[in-house]
This record gives C-alpha cells, structure tokens and sequence, in this order.
C-alpha cells in the first residue's frame, strides 16, 4: 500500500511540487526521517509521501556527478571526467538514505531490530574464489553442494565422505536448504526450521525501508546507464568501466549490508526489485530532465545489442535471415558493415578475433533457420531485478554485484524471480562472454552464480517448463560454436559439406564454453529436465546437429617428407572440448536411462544418432575407403551411438537388432574406429614421427584413463557390435588391410608391400594381431557387471605398479560425469580393493625417501586374473606393460610357479552377453584361419619380420577359438575322406577346430623374381637342389604345371571388395553406376617393383603339425612332444590343471593342443600320429652374409640387455657393500666402528688413504691430510628445555610459547648478569657459548690430500653442469661417498691416539702433577713455523669462525677482543661435545665406542683449537688454575677496588669451560696422567658448586639443622669427604654475607617443597655433577680412545666416576654409594672453600638476589625437540590459515609455522621482507641459525631451510591410506604420521638434513 502511494506521488507532475526550504536540508538529518516517518504512519499519507519523494529527488540526483558534470556533452568525457570530488556528494546520500530507513533512530539500533526478525533457515553465505569450504557426498544431493567451514565443522559428518577443497569460482553455503542436501548434515544453526517461533515484524519497522528502496536502486541504475559505453575500437573502455565500478563501490556494499540483515529485510528487497509497476513509473520517460534523458538514450544504445542477431548486424554474425533462396550452409566473408558507428566496430572486432591463426581457411556460418527466433530477440526489461543483472553482464560480473545478488538467494521468492530473469539473459550473456578479454574471471563468476541456481531440481525444472531453458541452452551453444566452425578436410577435401570447428580458436582454445557447458550438463543432471529433453525430437535434432560440429575435428595428416616446421597443440583444445562438449553430456543423458520403461529415449536418440550419420557420410562424400594418411581421433556421433547402443542391451533389454542399421551403414560405421586402431599402431611404429610428438600426445590422451571410457572404449564396442553382424572374412580382411599388412600374410619367404616400410611391417603386424586379441577378448561393454568391471579395471593398474589409494581412484576410468552424483561404486570400489590388493603401510626406505602407503596385487590375483590384455588396453605409455609383465614374472619366480621368462596368461572371458554371440564367428572363418596358418608356417620357417609376440597373438587366438567354437563334431568321422576332398580351397569349412587338422599339400604364391622360390634355368623336376636354400627341413617342390591340389593365392583384397560390392547391390540397385573407379589403383605396386610371378610351394601341413614342430623348434629338441594323455587318461576327463595356467610359448602349445583333444577325438588321434612319425633331424642352416645381418637384431638386443643386467647386478652389489661399511647416515646407532688407524699397536703412525689419488700415506707438515668435514652453525642445544615434554605447537589464540625456558634463553641471561657486575675478560671465561649458533663439525671419514683436494675444487669450478650446492662457497660432495661437505679438516701428524702416553701407570703425587700442569700451561704457544699444514689450519679455523653469524660469536664489551675468540674457539669444542651427547640419548649408558664410529672428528678438531687457543696466554695471574690449587695470603686483594670490576667468583664459574680451557691450554698431545689430574681438581669445585646451591634451595630450618648435624662430624678421619661436614661448613662460610637474607618476597620460589632426605640429597649431588662427568668422559674417550663402559641408569655416576680415576680403586661397592668419596681435594678443603666463600660473600653484601641466582645453576637439560604436532591436521589449518600476520596484520597468501619455536611467518611474503630477505630465510637465521623448519599451512608439506638452500621435506601428515596430500588438493582429513615427524626431528637433532635429503635448490632469500 505504502509503496503504491509512493508510486503515485512520483507518477504526478514534479515541477509543481511544493520545495521544501534550503535550510530544511540542513536542518538535522535524524529530525527530518522522524518527522517524515510520522506523517507517513498516518492513515492519510499523500502529504507525507509527496515530501519524502521531493527530498529523494533533491538528495540522490546530488548523487549522479557523472551526469552533471557532463551536462550536455560528449558521454566520454563524462566517464574520463567524473566530475570534481565527488566522493563528498555521495557520502552525503548515503547518509541521509541510512537516516531515512532507520526513521529518526540510530542506524546501527535498527539494524539490531531487524535482525531480530530473521527467520532465515538456510546459511546462504556467499565467498568468491580461494575460499575454503567443505563437500560432504555423504550429505549431498546434488553434487555441486558445498558448506562453510563453521556449518560444516558445527554439523555432524564423522565417518561421512567429505573432502575440503578451495572454491574455484567462488559459491554459497547449501546449509538448510533441503532440496540441495538431506537435513541430517544441516548444522546446529540451521536444522530448527525457526519461521515458526518468529514474530511477525511491525508494521512501521521497514515502512521507511519500501519508500527509500525503489529510489536508491534507479538512481543506482541511472548510475550505470550513464557510465556504460558502448566499447569502441581502443580498448581503454574496459578502465573506464572499472572507474564507475570504483565510484559505485559504497553503494553497493550498502546494498549487501541490507541483505545482510536477514531475512525481514530481503524480502522488503524482494518486493522492490521485482515490482513491475515501481519500475514503469520510475523508468517509463525519460522525463523533462536532460541527465535522465540522456541515460535513457545510453541504455536503449545497449539493449540494441543484447539480441543474438539484429537487423543490421546480419552480416556481422554471418547469419542470414532465413529467406527464401538461403541454402541452409552458405560460406561468405566478411562484407563491410555500413550503418551506425557500434556497428561497424562490432564489425571489425569480429573480423580481426576471426583472421587470427586462421590463416587461408574461410570461416563457415550457417543460417539460422533452424532457430527459435524469441530467444535471439532484444531483451525487454520489466523490472529492476532485471535491469540490474542486464548491467552487471554489460559491466562483465563485477564480484560486488555477484556478490549482492546472490547474498537475496535465501528468500525464495527472489530465487525464482531470479532464476526466470537469468535465463531470460541466458543468450546476452554469453555473447559478452564471448567477447569479453578477461573471460576467465567473468566465466568463474557466471558459474558462481548458474550453479546456485541450476542445482536445485525443483527450480531447475520450473524453469525448463516456463522459460524453455533447454532450447535456450542448446541455441546458444549452437550459436557460440557456430562463429568458428571451418571446412572440414576428411576424407574428400575438394567437395566436401561437412563443417567442424576450429580448435585453434580462441574459444575452444581458452576454453570460453565452459560454463555453457558445465550449466548444461547440471540441468541434465535432473532427471525431469533430462526426460523432457530426450522426449524432444527438435531439441534432439538440434543436439546431433551440434554434435556433428566436434565430428572429424582436429584433423592430422601424416607427414611423409619432412618434418613439420611448428608443432600444434590444438589437440588439447579439441579433446577437452569432446570430453566436455559432447562426452559429459551424453553420460548425463544416460544415466536417466537405466530401466526398461526409459527404452524410448533410447531409440530417439539411436534414431537421430543414425540420421546424423548418415548425413556426415554423405557431407564428407564417404564411399567405401577412407582416405590414406589422415586420421581424426574425434567421433563423438560414432561414440553417442555406441554407448547408447550398449546401455540399450545392457540395461534396457532391447533387442539389438532393432535399433541396427542395414549392412552398409553397418560397414561404413566401422571405418573410422578401425582407422583409428590402425592409426594408433602406425603411431606407435614410428610412422608418424615427422608429425611431432603430438601425435604421441593424441595417442596417448585417447587411451588416458580420463579419457578412454568416452572414447577408445566406444569405439571397440562399435567395431565389436559391426563385427558381430557384418561377414566375418569381410570384416577380418579389413582388419588386415586397414593394418597395411596384406602383402605380409604369404607363404613365400619374400614379398612386397607396397604400402609399408620394411621396418615397420613388423609392428604393424604385433598392432593388427593384438587389436584382434583385445577385440575378441573384451567384454567391457558385452556381459560384464558394473562390478566385475571396476574389478578388472582395478586389477590391470595394480599389476602395471603398486598404486596409491587417490591414484587409483584416479587412474580407473568412472563415468567422467563430474555432476551424475557420487563415484558409481565409491562404496564397492573399497570393497573391490580389499578383495584384490593388500595395503603395504607407508615405511622409510634407508636412502630417507619416504614412501606413501601403496596397494599392491595379491597373490592369488596375479594367479587368476593377471589380465594382459586389459593391461595393454589401458596403458598409456608401453613400459606399463613390460612392468607389468616383469611383476608378473617376480611373482611366479617367487611363488615357485615357473621359473623361466612367462608368457603373458591366457584368461578365461566372463561369458558373452547372447546379443553378441556373432562376434565369434570371426574366430570361425576362414580368412582367420589362412592368416594364422600362413603365420605359424612363416615362424616355423624363420621368415624375417616375424617376433615372439606375433606368435604369442596368433596362439592366443587360435586358444580364443577353441574356447568359443559352438559347431558340434558329431559327424566327423563321416569325412575322413581326406584332403583330395577340396583341392581348390584352403580350409574345407569355417569350423576351428575341424580346420586345425586340415593337411594343405600345395600352395601357389606370388613372389618376386628374385626370390628363392623361383627356379631359374633348370627344366621342371620334383626336387632340385639349386633352388636358394628356403630355411626348412623339406625344400619345397616347385611345379611349372597347374596341380589341381594346390591352394588358390590368397588375396584379402580382392574377396573384400567382392562382398562389399555384393552388399551394396543388395541393398540399392543404382550403386552400380557408382562405383569408383579408381577403388583399386591404390594398392597396385608401384612401377619400379619386380615383376611378381607365381610359384607353387609344396607344404603338406596342417595346423596342428604346425604347432608341433613349434613345440620342437621352442624346446630346440626333436620329438620334445608327447600326448600327456598317453600317459595319464585323467587329463582329458578335468582339463584345468594348474600346470598349464603359467608357463612360456612351450606350455602355451601344450595348452592349446590339449583343447584340441578334447574337443575332438579325430584331433586327438591325428596328434598322436603326427607324434608317431618321428622327424629327421634338421640339417645345420647355412647362412649368407645378407642373412646373417638381419638375423634376428632382437636376439643381439637381447643379449646386450643381458649383458647390461648382469653388470648392473654386479655394479649394485658392490656399491651395497660399500654403502653398507661406509654409510650408514641414518642410523648412527647400529654402525661398525671402523678405526682410521690399523690395528696393530706398535705403528705409531697414523695412515690416510687419499679418495682422490688413492694413495695412502700419514699426514705430514708438507703435505698434510684432511677430513672431509661439514660446518654447521646450530642452535639445537639452545632448544633445549628443562621439561621431558615437548611443548604443543598453539592452535588457539590462548596458547603461546615463549621462549624464555630454554637453554639459549638462561644461558644469554646468565652471561648478561655476570658482565653486568664483573670485569668483562674474566665474565668471557665463566661460561660457554654456542647453545645458539653454535659450530657442529662433521664428517663422513673419508680423508684426502689437501692439495688434492684443491685441484678438485677447481675442476668443479669449471664444470658448467648446475650443481645443487655452491662451490664458491667451499661446498662440495665428498669423491667417494658423495656426502655433502663444506671444509676440510688437517689431521696432526702423529698417532692418532695417544697409546704410548698413558699406558704407563702414574705414581706421581697430586702435588707435582698440579705443578706441572701449571708449568706446561705457562709455556708460550709459539705458533709453528710456516708450513702447509699451520696455513690450513688457520684457513680451516677462519672456516670455521665463517660459518656462524658475527651475533653468535661476539660477546664482548670491547668488540674484537681476543677473549671473544678464545672464548668462542673452546665452546666449538663443547658444542661438539655436547651435542654428541644428545646423539647419544642425553647419557652414556650404553657406552661402547663413539657413535659416530670412525666418523667422529672430534680428535683433529681439538688439534686445530688447541694449536689455536695456545696463541693466548692467560697472566697467571688471572688463570682460574691457581684459585683452584692454591691459598691466598690477602683474600681482600683479589676483590679489586671500587673503580675496578671484580673478577667472576670462582664458584659462578662453569666447571665444563674451565676443563676445556683447561685442557686446551695445554701443549698437544696430552698425558693421560695430567689430564686425571685436572679432572679431579675441577671436581672439587664442582662438588663445593653443588653444596652451595643445595644450601640455597631449603628453608632456614634445614640449614640450621645441617650446620649442626656437620659441626658435629667435623672431627672424624675423613671429614673431608663427608657432604655433610663440607655442606655444614658451607652454610656456616656463606652465611657471613647476606645471602640468606632478604628472603621476604622470594622465599616461596627458592624452597623446593621436598623434605631433604639423605637420599634426596646424595641424588640431587649427583645430578649436579653428572653432566659434567658425561662430557669430561666423551672428551677423555676421544683424545685418548678409550671405551666407555656401559650401565644401567642408577649406577652412570659411579661407573664415569671410576673410569675417569676420580674413585680410588680400593673403593667397595657394598654399601650404598656416596658421591663426596670421589673427592681429593689439592689442598685443604676448609681453607679452600673459605677462600671461594669469601668472594661471593663480598659481591651478596650488595646484590644478594643476583647472587642467589647465579648459585643456582640449572645444569638438567633435556634433549631437544621439536613441538608436539597436534592429530588432526585441520585443527592446525582452521586456526593458521585465517591468522593474521603479527608483522603486516594481514593474512598471508602463503602462511608458514616454524617447527622448533611455534613462530608463524609470511612465505615468500613481500610485506614481511627486510633488507632483501624474506621472513622464512629471516627466522631460519635467527632461530636455527641457518637451519629452518617450516610447515606450510596450505600444503601441509615441510621445507626446510639450510643456509642458502631449501627442500621439500614432505609430509608428516597423511590421509586413512598412508597418503601425503601435497597443497591439500584432495582435501582429505589428514592425521599425524609419528614415525615420519620421528625421522624429522632425528635428522633435525643429527645435523643430517644435507646428506639425506636430495633435491635442494637455492631460495635467493625469497622463502
């Protein structure tokens, strides 16, 4: 009512209007909408009504800038212009519109209130392209359905099958809309149908809303109007659409808001949009106003065009009106176009998309008389729905208006308003589509929209009925084809009629008829809209008409001089255009035609499928031979046919012959599949080679599993289908010509063909012969069930390669039909895989490739259906078959079946289908039984050009035909007459198994005159000897005189053309005159050939003697056959014995000669009395020089395959050895140790063998030798934490790791603290570095010449082959093992091992030792002198100093202080240290000699540091040796005054770095006696470290108790080795400061909570001291190559203590042990430990609380890991892949998460790169020093950084079959895989990612 008002005030005359005052506009904009609003709630509103209108007017004509600015002027310049600012007005508008909906109230409040009122049941939410969303076939209904990721994850689909995909073209949500899935799988939100429980909305809440709409939404369309232009020649057009678009951007987005405030507001939209009186009287005239008048005028411009043809475009489309005199098919050119200036550029722009690569070839039109002529009319417009979607094709889909008409779909109204209105643009939109430049993206968003509307059956159907959608769809199909179709060339290129299209146009190239397509086939796919269509007999004509454009596509001409210049590849355009075009809608089509009541469709379109047919032979001008040298690969009216054919017998029980056609439509339907066949094989013998490897491509695309059911398969059937109703010598000798190998098929030794190269008869003759095999043999289409199908389809890819779960659901053919619903059989194919495969789980393979999980064949399988045939049938490239049959081969060998090479089984046939029973009869004539035995007879005589295969095929038919013959022999014994019977004729009848015994005594050939058959000068006699020596036993006789006994010369040929001419006089009379004369001219000889004369040949075989001798020949033995029968009657009594099922050519007779047995008893007795007669031995063969070299080249292959077999066995059984000794780079654990040095002890010096000149010799000063070594900077120590659990990667925004509990962190911290409040030098000595980016050092042992390996360097310098590491960088593969290193390390000359030095046992006191170590450390380091080996170890040390960033190895204040490299030169040695402890397991109780075996370098590289560290004398003052073993006079003096620092207390000192400072200030090589000797004064301090912190770990109490408890025991004999003495005195030293005190705050945090037992205590001291004792022991064992002895875990302290001399050896182990009794002190214990008190005392007087801290050292570090990876992958994709970026806050395109700290990353992200590097290369620097591990959010795959290369690592995920799922493409549900995530974190913690990884690449930072 409301609206009609405002309607009618509008349609009144506007200029009288009262005009509200000027400043009524700036009177508030909230007071005005109120106002209004009240006048309009009035029962009498016109006032109000006329007032509102007036302000809309003045308010959004202020909107329209374009229009004004233009005035009256040129529209362009209106469109370039703009109009100044007019960004100000429209905001304005907006503002006011908003204040006027919500009338008076706050905008945001009302939509609030309207939401309140949505009673939406269905999501609709709508994404574009990229979105990721969820496909449940579980759920679905229609196969298009789709979910968002929240309905989806809220519903419940466990156990469904689902898959996420990203959108491609963008979609909505289906959720709770029940016509598309079934309401089990809606989710939480939307399974309520919540209409009910709504209430209704007030009246007066959207009042505002219908009177302001209809308003904003014109001037919308007025905005449109006025910045369209219709496209001129330049193409600057398109920018200034996408300028309007930008301006109109705020209002649209205001629309889409409206939408979406749910359902009460859409249908208010609704009523707007499809208002048809609203939209009359606001359009209807232009009205006074120019700007209006003008925007009229533009839109009338562009609706002119919208019809598919108008009057004065004609010549432009090339389609004629249908007049009179029209021929139905004219060919014309371009006429130029006169008329209005949009003419003629539509004109040009047409000819100039026409010209291109079109080259001489005119373009065809057709009239378009067959059309309907309402749907190409002008569109007329009737409301603003439609007027808005006929501007959103003009401006070509903007998403913003895709967006908003789509987001109205949930109110159903608008649906079918909508859907009714896109149909009625059907036509419009795909004529812009056609022209548009960017007609990806508009063809994305019209399926965007299509598929949200076609899916629905309901709707679909409606919408056929009321807007004949399906004519509509096929004309424009038509249409779009029809601009560029071509003359087709087949067959006669002068006359013929028949057009195709041109796949190397734009459109069939690019595509462009895609959505056309994939909406026709979604509307297909309804059964309602699919009956009405094959009811249609126009629409059906229509169909077979556009059909016939694909027919003979892509036509190829074989090349037969040279080769062509440019390959095409239109052959992808034409194959996807029939797959698309013609094959999914035909599957459609069929899948509605699965009962018998649907038989009628079936006959309709058999019946148009023939008329179209016959039409294209006649277009084409087709008589009877195709023409030679050219084939097309397309036949989809051929294929139409086909399938239709076999569902009508399959499942609609029709009788075959009623929907066949006569004979010769019969014989000329089988023409071009055969040539295809043949084709196929002339391509696969290299005939086609000059044409490019595209004909390859072809060949290979037409048998591709997505391609074959639609293509090779129809067509077999078809020939299997003429074949089983034409003459079977017809058909036979067809075969064999179409083949080229007639000439072949004779008896002589030489013959001529004229039609084929020698070189090629060969292969021909295998592709005719195994066509025959796969043409009599398949039953795809003729008696096998669905099941039994998928079954075989299954078995074939599994015996060509063990196959993944996903490979395979992609390799077996389904009906190609994406839309025809789930996967037939998806539910059976699992159970038909677990019938015939067995799952092998996903393992590792040493080499770390990593396998998927693989299905492989059973055993039983490759028993009884191992199908060759199949196999071939569906390989695309021919090593599937040979793989196939090497599996095949393994199998029997393994299994003890057969030993020797198999030949390829023979299979029993499902049983045919009786509609095809005739397809035996070629089994049974005798054109197949001359070929087999003219075949057998040649490879009995050795003729050339025969192979293995060949007679493999000719066993398998002659087997084919036993097994099929039907004839009974019941009257065999009446015509034993003999063979005087039938002298003329070869064979006596059609049966097999009769001819099998037919004796054939003389043969009359044709043969050149040079052949050997024909006797020169000698006069006529029976046996001559001078007749050329023909291979065989019995020379033939040759008879000058005509023997009446002789066989007549065979010729195919002529018998073919014989029944070909009989046939069609029956069926026309007039064919007479017809017949071509120049049919047989093309096979003639050419003249330059010898003169063919004939010969007779005596034979006096027959087929069975034949296959004897065969058996004889194979065996190489005489007499090698015996009747088993003979011996055992069983046989003939149960045939199958499993003997006979494997076995090679020899077995195969022995087969087949038994069927013939049995199936006759005159066979068996012939048989035996053939074996009677015993054959003369075969005379050896003489040989001529010309024979000899074409003597079998195979057999010469053969050997050489041999002979390469057998070297490569060898060559992999020497390099498994060496792997096996030298190799092992995974498992470290279960290596040989294997020594550098030789075993015996008295060579003190060591020995290296060189890898690059092989010599061996020691290391010397001149020519040093090196390690191959591998230098890594590391950070894994540094993860590691103090909590065995690894921490979780987040999955929540609550989760968060931080990093300040690792071992990097507290280290960083410790060493900060101290040079806060210590002197900088001495702080550099306290602790060690390299936690983080630490040198790893390794190596595989192999050792070479250092000038050796220079040269090498240089030659890889040289090589120009792209390596995948950088020599310039000093990277290489070692020579020998090829292990990727980057240094070499120099060995010291010298025993490796200091044997000689520690064997004598030490009696030296405690005292002297310490002195001497103290001298020996006094020594000044002199460098050596300047020899080769000083200079590589400098270079090797500045390698090493290279290798980590300036950050890891500069600690000091003081930059470039020598106590930085001292510093970092002794913690590579612990870093090594360390981290061979963590390969170790974190302790060394398993003990045994070093892990890494022979490969620990640990012994050179303290050489090198030692040598180095030497060089800086520590003052002795300073060197922490004398605190340790000697008293102070003056404590006070070592404090340092105020100004000064002091030094770091002895007891903040980290004991490990001291016992490395220690050692390596001392001269090389060390004794053992020293070495004990510092370990046990380092203990000392170490214990006394471990008291002082337990001290501060409890309460007052215990230490008050303690200080007591030791005071007492302070007396006894060894006080000085009882903790509690030592603990008690402790307390009491330290107590003096003020270390106890100030506890206040942090009491709780220090007290551990446990009640300190004795035990507690002894356990807690041990733990102190025991990473220590691991090191020191690691170290002890390496410099002095002891073993170390293995323990159980309890008792590690004890047995280190006792192998590293710290226990005296009387010590007994009875009672429990007790740490302290290792302790020996230097010098008096009291007085030492006052000494080390007295320093910390001094520095907690004022620091007390740091002082604490740095007592309590945390030294239990657990091993490293990597984070804990959550089960499911999809919980880490849905939290990651919408995250935003912590640096750019925006999502990245390629989001990325590190494994070792849980930091998410931008990959490749531009935003995130600093100063070149992006944030992957960034972060793998800064956390792993170099070494990165990333997963990829949206691949779920990992990379791996190193340095300045990078891997893919694979997947840690894999989906239920032990599958990666690489860039989620199937989007399966992904679980974790442990073992792998275990493997990476090993190589991880290992270093070993360089060696075991393969395909690395640079990143040049942009990861």
């Amino acid at each position: 009512m409301a609206a009609a008002a405002a309607a009618a005030a509008v349609g009144g005359p506007q200029q009288s209007q009262p005009e509200l005052p000027a400043p009524g506009l700036a009177l508030d904009k909230a007071a005005t909408a109120a106002h209004l609003k009240a006048a309009l709630s009035r029962p009498d509103n016109r006032a109000g009504a006329e007032e509102l209108q007036a302000l809309l007017e003045r308010v959004l004509s202020a909107e329209r800038p374009l229009a004004s600015a233009a005035g009256g002027e040129e529209a362009a310049a209106a469109a370039a212009g703009g109009g100044g600012g007019p960004g100000a007005a429209e905001e304005e508008a907006l503002e006011w519109c908003k204040c006027l909906l919500a009338g008076g109230g706050g905008y945001d409040e009302f939509c609030a209130a309207v939401r309140a009122y949505d009673p939406a049941a269905l999501c609709g939410l709508v994404w574009t392209a990229n979105f990721v969303a969820y496909r449940c076939r579980t759920c679905g209904i229609s196969p298009c359905m789709s979910l968002c990721a929240e309905c989806f994850h809220q519903g419940d689909h466990t156990g469904h099958d689902f898959n996420m995909f990203r959108s491609q073209a963008g979609g909505a949500c289906d959720c709770g809309d029940s016509n598309v899935m079934r309401e089990s799988g809606f989710c939480k939100r939307h399974q309520i149908k919540s209409s009910s429980n709504i209430p209704c909305v007030p009246k007066d809440l959207l009042m505002m809303s219908e009177f302001v709409l209809p308003r904003f939404i014109f001037c919308l369309i007025q905005y449109l109007r006025d910045g369209y232009n219709e496209p001129a020649a330049d193409v600057s057009s398109e920018k200034d659409l996408n300028k309007v678009l930008q301006l109109l951007e705020p209002q649209i987005s205001f629309l889409e808001d409206l939408t979406k405030m749910g359902g009460a507001m859409r249908s208010v939209l609704t009523q707007v949009l499809t208002n048809q009186q609203n939209y009359k009287d606001l359009t209807s005239g232009p009205g006074e106003n120019a700007c209006a008048k003008k925007s009229h005028e533009k839109y009338l411009i562009a609706l002119k065009s919208s019809g598919l043809t108008y009057p004065e475009d004609k010549l432009v489309y090339g389609i004629q009106e249908p007049s009179a005199g029209t021929s139905t098919l004219a060919v014309q050119g371009f006429a130029g176009a006169t008329g209005t200036l949009g003419q003629v550029d539509s004109s040009d722009e047409e000819d100039q998309d026409g010209s291109q690569g079109l080259g001489k070839r005119k373009r065809v039109k057709l009239s378009s008389g067959t059309k309907d002529q309402s749907i190409m009319d002008v569109l007329k417009h009737k409301s603003f729905l439609e007027e808005l979607l006929f501007w959103t094709i003009k401006y070509e889909f903007p998403q913003k208006m895709v967006t908003f008409l789509l987001n109205m779909l949930p109110d159903q109204e608008y649906k079918v308003a909508f859907t009714k209105t896109f149909v009625q643009h059907y036509a419009f939109i795909m004529k812009t589509l056609k022209k548009s430049h960017e007609s990806d993206t508009m063809s994305n968003r019209i399926v965007h929209i299509s598929v949200q509307l076609f899916s629905n059956e309901e709707l679909a159907r409606q919408v056929t009925e009321e807007c004949q959608l399906l004519d509509i769809m096929v004309t424009v199909l038509l249409y779009m084809m029809e601009s560029c179709l071509i003359k087709s060339e087949l067959q006669d290129e002068e006359n013929s009629l028949h057009v195709v299209v041109n796949c190397g146009e734009a459109l069939l190239k690019n595509n462009t008829y895609w959505p056309l397509v994939s909406d026709f086939i979604n509307i297909l796919s309804h059964q309602s809209v699919a009956k009405r269509f094959l009811e249609d007999h126009g629409l059906l004509v229509t169909w077979m008409n556009f059909v016939s454009f694909f027919q003979g596509m892509n036509l190829n001409k074989r090349e037969l001089n040279e080769h062509v210049e440019f390959e095409s590849q239109t052959y992808y355009a034409a194959f996807a255009a029939e797959l698309e075009a013609c094959a999914q809608p035909m599957w459609g089509l069929l899948s509605h035609c699965k009962i018998r009541e649907t038989q009628e469709y079936t006959r309709n379109v058999v019946r148009y499928c023939l008329e179209a047919l016959q039409d294209w032979f006649d277009a084409i001008n087709f008589v009877d031979e195709p023409a030679p040298n050219q084939v097309t690969f397309h036949l989809p009216l051929h294929r139409y046919y086909a399938m239709f054919l076999s569902k009508a017998v399959k499942c609609q029980e029709l009788d075959l012959d009623s929907v066949l056609p006569d004979q010769e439509m019969l014989m000329k339907l089988m023409i071009h599949p055969l040539q295809i066949q043949a084709s196929l094989a002339e391509i696969h013998s290299n005939m086609w080679v000059r044409n490019g490897l595209q004909i390859k491509g072809q060949a290979m695309t037409y048998v591709q599993s997505h391609f074959c059911n639609s293509m090779i398969d129809p067509d077999i059937y078809l020939l299997q289908v003429c074949a089983s109703r034409l003459d079977p010598d017809y058909f036979i000798s067809s075969v064999f010509e179409r083949f080229k190998v007639v000439d072949l098929l004779t008896m002589a030794s030489q013959h001529q063909n004229t039609v084929l190269d020698a070189e090629h008869e060969r292969s021909m003759l295998e592709g005719a012969l195994t066509f025959l095999v796969i043409l009599l043999s398949l039953r795809l289409h003729l008696g096998m069930s669905d099941d039994e199908i998928l079954r075989a389809e299954m078995v074939a890819q599994l015996c060509m390669n063990d196959r993944t779960h996903s490979s395979l659901l992609d390799l077996i053919p389904e009906n190609p039909n994406p839309k025809s619903g789930i996967i037939p059989g998806s539910y059976s194919f699992e159970s038909v895989l677990s019938a015939v495969a067995d799952f092998k789980a996903p393992v590792f393979e040493p080499g770390g490739s990593m396998q998927q999980g693989m299905y492989t064949p059973k055993a039983e399988v490759w028993d009884q259906e191992f199908d060759p045939v199949m196999v071939i049938l569906r390989t695309v490239y021919r090593r599937d078959v040979q793989s196939a049959m090497d599996r095949y081969t393994a199998f029997l060998k393994q299994s003890g079946k057969f030993p020797g090479n198999p030949w390829p089984p023979y299979k029993k046939r499902t049983s045919l289908h009786p509609s095809y029973k005739g397809l035996m009869r070629l089994l049974h004539c005798k054109t197949l039984h001359i070929v087999l035995f003219t075949l057998l007879y040649k490879i009995l005589m050795d003729h050339q050009n025969l192979s293995e295969h060949v007679l493999c095929m000719v066993l398998y038919l002659i087997e084919l035909g036993l097994e099929n013959s039907t004839e009974d022999e019941s009257d065999e014994e009446t015509s034993v007459g003999g063979p005087e019977r039938c002298h003329d004729s070869w064979f006596p009848g059609s049966n097999l198994v009769s001819n099998m015994r037919h004796f054939i005594n003389y043969v009359r050939v044709r043969v050149p005159e040079t052949a050997p058959e024909v006797k020169r000068d000698s006069p006529a006699s029976t046996s001559s000897d001078n007749l050329g020596s023909l291979q065989s036993s019995r020379r033939p006789k040759v008879l000058q005189r005509e023997n009446s006994g002789t066989a007549q010369v065979f010729s195919l040929v002529a018998e073919r053309r014989k029944k070909f001419q009989e046939i069609i006089n029956r069926s026309n009379s007039e064919a007479n005159q017809v017949v071509r004369p120049k049919t047989s001219s093309k096979w003639s000889a050419p003249g330059s050939a010898p003169q063919l004369t004939t010969a007779i040949l005596e034979i006096k075989e027959s087929i069975l003697s034949l296959l004897i001798k065969l058996h004889h020949k194979l065996s190489g033995k005489q007499n090698s056959y015996y009747p088993p029968w003979l011996d055992d009657i069983e046989i003939l009594i149960q045939p199958e014995i499993p003997k006979y099922s494997h076995g090679d050519g020899i077995t195969a007779v022995e087969r087949i000669l038994l069927k013939a047995a049995l199936q006759s008893r005159m066979n068996k007795r012939i048989i035996e009395e053939i074996c009677r007669k015993v054959t003369p031995p075969v005379p050896p063969k003489k040989i001529t020089a010309a024979e000899k070299k074409t003597l079998d080249k195979e057999e010469r292959r053969q050997k050489a395959r041999e002979r390469q077999q057998k070297l490569l066995a060898e060559f992999a059984s020497r390099q498994k050895s060496f792997m096996e000794t030298a190799m092992d780079v995974d498992s470290p654990e279960n290596d040989i140790p294997m020594e550098i040095t030789t075993a015996e002890p008295q060579v003190s010096e060591a020995v290296y063998d060189c890898v690059i000149c092989g010599q061996s010799g020691p290391s010397s000063e001149d020519r040093p030798t090196g390690l191959v070594v591998l230098l890594q900077a590391s950070s894994v120590l540094g993860q590691c934490r103090d909590n065995v659990e690894p921490k979780k990667l987040p999955i929540t925004e609550e989760e968060q790791i931080y990093p300040w509990d690792t071992c990097a962190a507290v280290h960083d911290v410790r060493l900060s603290l101290l040079q806060r409040y210590f002197k900088d030098s001495s702080c550099l000595l306290a602790v060690s570095i390299g936690w983080e980016g630490g040198v790893y050092v390794q190596t595989c042992g192999h050792t070479l010449h250092i000038d050796c390996h220079k040269s090498y360097m240089e030659s890889l310098r040289n090589d120009q082959v792209l390596q995948g590491f950088s020599v310039d960088k000093g990277e290489f593969t070692c020579p020998l093992c090829r292990q990727f290193a980057n240094s070499v390390l120099p060995c010291y000359p010298g025993s490796n091992v200091e044997n000689n030095l520690w064997q004598r046992p030490s009696n030296k006191s405690m005292q002297d030792l310490i002195k001497e170590v103290e001298e020996l450390q006094g020594r000044p380091g002199a460098f050596p002198s300047e020899t080769n080996l000083s200079k590589e170890m400098e270079s090797v040390m500045k390698d090493i100093k290279n290798t980590t960033q300036k950050k890891y190895r500069d600690y000091s204040k003081t930059p470039g202080s020598p106590d930085n490299d001292f510093l970092f030169m002794y913690s590579v040695a612990r870093t090594n240290l360390e981290l061979e402890l963590i390969h170790r397991g974190g302790n060394l109780c398993s003990g045994g000699a070093s892990t890494a075996g022979k490969r620990s370098c640990l012994n050179q590289l303290f050489h090198v540091l030692a040598l180095h560290m030497r060089l800086y004398s520590i003052d002795s003052e300073y060197n922490p040796w004398k605190k340790l073993t000697q008293l102070v006079e003056d404590m006070n003096s070592q404090l340092g005054n105020e100004e000064q620092q002091p030094e770091v207390p002895i007891l903040y000192h980290d004991v490990t770095s001291l016992l490395l400072i220690q050692i390596l200030m001392m001269p090389q090589p060390l004794h053992k006696e020293h070495f004990t000797c510092i370990v046990k004064v380092l203990f000392t301090l170490l214990y006394t470290q471990a008291l002082a912190a337990l001290s501060v770990k409890c309460s007052e109490e215990d230490r008050s108790a303690w200080k007591h408890m030791g005071a007492l025991k302070k007396n006894t004999c060894d006080a000085e080795k009882s903790y509690e003495v030592l603990l008690s005195f402790i307390i009491n030293e330290l107590s003096k400061g003020k270390l106890y005190h100030e506890e206040g705050t942090q009491e709780c945090v220090m007290i551990s909570p446990i009640a300190w037992s004795p035990e507690s205590m002894e356990k807690y001291l041990q733990d102190f001291c025991l990473p220590f004792l691991r090191i020191t022991s690691l170290l002890q064992h390496h410099l002095f190559g002891e073993d170390l002895p293995s323990c159980q875990e309890e008792e590690e302290f004890s047995v280190l203590a006792s192998c590293l001399g710290l226990l005296p050896t009387f010590y007994q182990t009875e009672h429990p042990f007790i740490s302290a009794s290792c302790l020996e002190w230097p010098v008096p214990p009291f007085d030492i430990i006052t000494q080390w008190c007295f320093e910390i005392k001094s520095f907690t007087e004022r620091h007390a609380e740091q002082g604490k801290a740095l007592l309590i050292q945390e030294s239990r570090w657990k091993l490293p890991h990597l984070l804990q990876l959550p089960e499911n992958y999809n919980t880490i994709f849905q939290y990651y892949h919408r995250k935003t970026c912590s640096v750019c806050t925006k999502v990245p395109k390629d989001p990325a998460v590190c494994l070792v700290c849980g930091t998410f990353v931008c990959l490749k992200g531009l935003c995130c790169k600093q100063q070149s590097y992006c944030e992957c290369v960034l972060h793998s620097q800064n956390c792993g020093a170099g070494t990165g591990i990333f997963l990829l959010i949206n691949a779920s795959v990992i990379i791996i950084i190193r340095g300045h290369r990078f891997c893919l690592w694979g997947s840690v995920y894999l989906d239920a079959h032990g599958e990666e799922d690489r860039d989620l493409r199937r989007g399966k549900p992904l679980y974790i895989c442990k073992e792998r995530y275990k493997v990476l974190e090993q190589q991880w913690i290992s270093h070993t990612f360089d060696h075991i990884n393969k395909r690395w690449g640079p990143h040049y930072n942009g990861l």
